[in-house]
Order: C-alpha cells, then structure tokens, then sequence
C-alpha cells in the first residue's frame, strides 16, 4: 500500500516538474509577432533614416578641421600595421615602435616638399611670362571661333605695377594666415594621432573585439580588422611600386618631348596617381598646357600629354587587375562617386582619402554579408 502511495507520488512530481519545465521553456521561448506596417510607418523609418544621414554628413563636415586629421593617421597607422607588427617581433616596445614609424614618415613628407620646393618657387617666378607665352600660343586657337567672342584684349586685366603689390600684400598675407594656421594645427594633430594610434593599435583591437559579447560576433571583428589591414598593407605597397614605375616613365616622356624638368614631371605623376581621375586628369591637363608653353606644332604639344594618358589608361586597365587581383577590385563609379564626395567634404585630403575608404567599406561588407564558399570549421 505504502509502495503504491509512493509511486503515485513520484509520478505526480515528475509530472508536476515536467509541467514546470514546459511552462518555462514556453516563457523563455521568443514569440515573434508579425506586424503589418502601414505606407505611414515607412515613411517615417526612412525618414528617420534620411535625418540621421543629413546630421551625420553635417557634423563629419563642420568637424572636419578634427576629424580629417584623425581619420588620415587612422588609415596611415591601418597601412603601417604591418611594419609595426613587424618591430614588435623583434621586441621593440609598442610606443617606440610608433615614434620610429612616424618619424620616418614625417621625414618622407619632408624630403617630398623639400623637393618640391625649389622648382615651385622657380615656376611661381616664371609664371607671369608662362602665362603670357600660353595666352600668346593659345590665343590663335580660340580666335578662329568667332562665336567665342575672345581677343587679346581678354586676358588684360593691366599691368602688375609695385603699387598695386603693396596694395594687395595685406589681403594676400592675411589670405596665408588663414590658410597656414590650421594647417599647422592639423598637422600637428595629424602626427600625434598617428604616433598614439600605433602606439595603442593592439590595445585597442583588443578592446573592439572584446566589446562583443558571443564568440561568433568576437571571430567575425577578428576577420574584419585582419582583412581591413591586409587590404590597405597590400593595396599601397602594390600601388606604390606601380605608381613609381609610371612616374620614371613619366620622367622619360618629358625628357623626349622637351619639357623643362622632366624629373619634377616624375614626381607629378608618382603622387597624382594616388587620386584616381582627378589627379590623373589635372596631370594631363599640366602636361597639354606646358607642351604649349614648350611647343610650337599642335601635335608635338599634345604628344607628352597623349603619352602620358595612354602609359596610365594601360596601368590601370591591365597592369593594375592582373597584379592586384578581383579582391581589392572597387566599382569605379563608386571610385568616382567616392571621390567627388570627399573632395566636396574635405578637400584635397578627402580625396586621398576616398580610395582608402571605400577599401574599408568593401573589406567590412564582404566580410559582414553572407558568403557563398564554405568557411572553415573554428575548433571549440
């Protein structure tokens, strides 16, 4: 008798705990209730969606005295990655690491304006005669097109006494401090960041992947920021030997087709490279005004500017695909779109900053959106 209680008992408990467990794996289940949104709840997400985007361009542009330098010492220390991992094998310290890596960046800047300096200060002495003998070769050109309505009258605006320098030498200085000012405090922005980012850069990938709770979200950070610092380590170091190439055959066209400083023309055409379109078109348009300047026959004046089109069009087409692969292949419109954006935000660092941006974005959505190969099994 005292069997037979027990066992009921025991059943009713067990039945008892089945029924609680039920009831609270029911609780802890997640129920997902479809609602139906209306034409009224879409335009006000995407309204949300349009004002957040409109804020969020105007603070990057009325920031941008802070935020462009602290951007471009971020992708500079995303490029550097690879020789600061480097000295750290070697059991160099962090910080030293990064003062060493930045000094020898800032000297590169130096020895490239160092450079720079003189045949500019030469060009800006010889610029008036330049423009007279471009107005003078150019003239005939447009005075064909009667429509046109353009003489030589057009280009004088009277002559350039000492009196009107000195008139104008309070606007022009003022001009200058305006400019130059920020440009030292940015600068100056720019080499600190870049010296504290290298510093810290792995205490601070340690702390972006740990701000993920799950182990999935942790190894997905971990791929995005390894492919970001490939991306960018190969892209340039492949970038930079290409663009060296076309710079000494730039040397050499300028040499043939007779223009005065063919090593200078090089160096133009080493770093306009960096900026896809843009600087590829103002070199062309240096190079057909300087023929002009150099030049008599219209064909002889257009040859080093043709020249330098068609070496760059091939580089680009095929050199550059073949040596880069389709991995780091980026939508030109895109390149473009990209381009004219940060132009428009931030100036001529902008745009030497689109082509590196639109790298991090297409390395973090490849990685971020589902992939067709099979990915290897993560032990644990």
């Amino acid at each position: 008798m005292n069997d037979r209680a027990n066992g009921s008992r025991t059943s009713r408990e067990a039945m008892e705990h089945a029924a609680w467990t039920a009831e609270r794996a029911r609780r802890k289940a997640t129920h997902r209730v479809k609602v139906r949104k209306t034409a009224l709840d879409l335009a006000l997400i995407w309204s949300v969606i349009g004002i957040f985007s409109i804020m969020t361009v105007a603070v990057v542009y009325l920031a941008s005295s802070v935020l462009m330098p602290i951007t471009l010492a971020i992708v500079v220390g995303l490029i550097l990655g690879v020789a600061a991992d480097r000295l750290g094998a070697l059991g160099i310290p962090p910080m030293a690491t990064a003062v060493i890596l930045t000094s020898l960046f800032a000297l590169l800047l130096f020895f490239i304006v160092n450079t720079l300096a003189t045949p500019l200060a030469e060009l800006a002495g010889e610029a008036p005669a330049m423009i007279e003998r471009a107005i003078e070769r150019i003239l005939p050109y447009l005075e064909r097109h009667e429509w046109l309505n353009v003489t030589a009258a057009t280009f004088r605006s009277g002559p350039l006494t000492s009196e009107a320098l000195i008139e104008n030498m309070g606007t022009v200085l003022s001009t200058l401090a305006t400019r130059v000012t920020p440009a030292l405090v940015q600068g100056l922005i720019f080499f600190g960041a870049l010296v504290f980012f290298l510093g810290s850069r792995l205490a601070l990938r340690r702390a972006l992947i740990i701000a993920f709770n799950d182990r999935a979200r942790r190894l997905s950070a971990i791929r995005i920021l390894n492919s970001i610092e490939q991306a960018l380590g190969y892209y340039f170091a492949t970038a930079t030997l290409l663009y060296a190439v076309a710079g000494v055959v730039m040397t050499l066209i300028a040499w043939i087709g007779g223009l005065p400083m063919p090593a200078l023309w090089g160096l133009f055409a080493f770093l306009s490279s960096f900026v896809p379109y843009l600087g590829i078109a103002m070199m062309t348009l240096s190079l057909a005004v300087a023929g002009f300047l150099a030049h008599d026959g219209l064909i002889w004046a257009l040859a080093p500017a043709l020249a330098f089109f068609t070496v760059h069009a091939i580089m680009e087409n095929l050199v550059t695909p073949a040596v880069m692969g389709r991995r780091l292949e980026i939508n030109p419109f895109m390149v473009f779109v990209a381009i004219v954006f940060w132009t428009w935000m931030w100036g001529a660092v902008g745009a030497v900053l689109a082509v590196p941006l639109s790298l991090i974005a297409m390395t973090i959505a490849s990685e971020m959106l589902p992939q067709t190969r099979v990915q290897p099994k993560l032990p644990g």
